[in-house]
C-alpha cells in the first residue's frame, strides 16, 4: 500500500458500517492491517467516565422535563381551566344585570323590550369573550341598591340572580371587599344637574341647604351630606330627574355619564355643573363571588384594549356618549379612551403569545 494511501486513510476515517465476511479482495488490500471498523480498545476506567456522565446527562434532562411539568401542571389557570371553574362550561344562557332606564347607557324600550346604549355594548362585548352569542344574552333590569346581592329583576317581576353586573358600577374598596369587580372599563366624574334657572353650582358646598336626590347607596350620598346638602335617596336615577323636573327636588348628582343622556334629552329644562371634584369614577363589572369569572372578564376587557384591531370600545363610546358631549357643554361626559388593564395571569400555549 502506498504511503500516500495511508496518509489519506489516517486524515479521514470512513463511517462505522456492520463488519462483512472478508473477501479475497480484502485480503490483497488489508494484508496484516488490522480492519478500518474495529473498534478501539477502551480503558475500563474511561468507559466507567462515560457512562456516568451519560447517566448525568440523562437525570438532568428527566429533572427538567419534571420541572417543566410541575410549573405548567401547577401555574397560572388556563383559560379553559377558567371557564370550567367559572361554572361557564355546557351553559347556554348568559344573565346579565343592567339598568334600564339611563339614555346613552342603558334604556329599555318599553315596546319592543329591546336594550341598547354604552353599557349593553360592552355587555354583548365580554359576553362574546366568553363564549356567547348576542342570543345567549339575557338582560335582566337592576337596582342600584341590588348590583352588590347581584339580583335583578325579570320581566315577571320575579327576582333572579345574574352572572354579570353591567350598571353604572364604580369600583371602590368597600365594594370589592365584598364581592368581586373587574378592572374599570369606563371613567368618568362626579357632576351636578339642575333646572336651567337655578345659580351657577361649582361644588358640592354650593347645594349646602337644599334637595338633592341622588341613587341609594351611590358613592355621592356621603359627599353631598358632608356638603350640607339634603340628600333624597332613590334607586332609579329617572325618578331622580322627573322630580328634579317637577320642582320637588333642587339639583340631582351623580356620575356625569348617567346624567349627560337627560341633559342632551332636555336641553331647554336642565343644565350641567362642572363642580370640579378630581377622584375619577371608574366602572367596573362585578361577578359576585366567582373569581373566575372576574378573571376571564379582565381578560374580555384587556384584549379589547390591547388588540388595536379591536374597535368595539371605541364604537360603544362613538355612538351612544360622544354625542351626549354638545348638550353637555363643559362638563365632561366621560373620557374618550378604554381605560388602561394589565393583562391578566392566565397561561397560554407558546403559540398563543401574540394573540392578545
Amino acid at each position: 500500500m502506498s504511503d500516500s494511501r495511508m496518509d489519506r486513510m489516517k486524515a479521514w476515517r470512513l463511517p462505522r458500517r456492520p463488519k462483512m465476511a472478508p473477501t479475497a479482495e480484502d485480503a490483497d488490500v488489508t494484508g496484516d492491517e488490522p480492519p478500518l471498523d474495529v473498534d478501539p480498545v477502551v480503558p475500563p476506567e474511561e468507559r466507567g467516565r462515560t457512562l456516568r456522565l451519560a447517566g448525568w446527562l440523562a437525570a438532568v434532562t428527566l429533572a427538567g422535563v419534571v420541572a417543566a411539568w410541575t410549573v405548567w401542571a401547577t401555574g397560572s389557570p388556563t383559560e379553559a381551566d377558567l371557564r370550567e371553574e367559572a361554572r361557564l362550561v355546557g351553559k347556554q344562557e348568559l344573565l346579565i344585570g343592567v339598568k334600564d332606564d339611563t339614555p346613552g347607557i342603558a334604556l329599555r324600550d318599553p315596546d319592543t323590550g329591546r336594550y341598547e346604549g354604552f353599557d349593553i355594548e360592552i355587555a354583548y362585548m365580554v359576553a362574546g369573550e366568553l363564549g356567547f352569542s348576542p342570543r345567549q344574552v339575557r338582560f335582566l333590569a337592576i337596582k342600584t341598591e341590588d348590583r352588590g346581592r347581584m339580583q335583578a329583576v325579570d320581566q315577571d317581576g320575579r327576582f333572579a340572580t345574574v352572572d354579570l353586573v353591567v350598571a353604572t358600577y364604580s369600583v371602590t374598596a368597600q365594594r370589592t371587599a365584598q364581592i368581586y369587580m373587574s378592572e374599570p372599563y369606563l371613567e368618568t366624574e362626579q357632576t351636578v344637574v339642575t333646572r336651567r334657572d337655578h345659580v351657577d353650582v361649582a361644588s358640592l358646598g354650593d347645594l349646602a341647604g337644599e334637595k338633592a336626590c341622588t341613587l341609594a347607596t351611590s358613592t355621592s350620598e356621603d359627599q353631598l351630606r358632608q356638603a350640607g346638602a339634603t340628600p333624597v335617596n332613590k334607586n332609579r336615577i329617572s325618578e331622580c330627574i322627573e322630580g328634579l323636573r317637577a320642582g320637588k327636588f333642587d339639583a340631582v348628582t351623580t356620575d356625569a355619564a348617567i346624567l349627560a343622556g337627560f341633559v342632551a334629552k332636555y336641553p331647554k329644562e336642565l343644565r350641567a355643573h362642572d363642580i370640579g371634584l378630581s377622584a375619577a369614577e371608574r366602572w367596573g363589572i362585578a361577578t359576585g363571588r366567582n373569581r373566575a369569572l372576574r378573571t376571564l372578564v379582565n381578560l374580555a376587557l384587556y384584549r379589547s384594549y390591547a388588540d388595536p384591531k379591536d374597535r368595539r370600545w371605541e364604537k360603544a363610546f362613538d355612538t351612544y356618549l360622544a354625542p351626549l358631549q354638545k348638550a353637555n357643554g363643559g362638563q365632561q361626559v366621560a373620557v374618550s379612551e378604554q381605560p388602561w388593564i394589565d393583562e391578566p395571569d392566565v397561561r397560554r400555549w407558546p403559540w398563543e403569545r401574540d394573540i392578545p
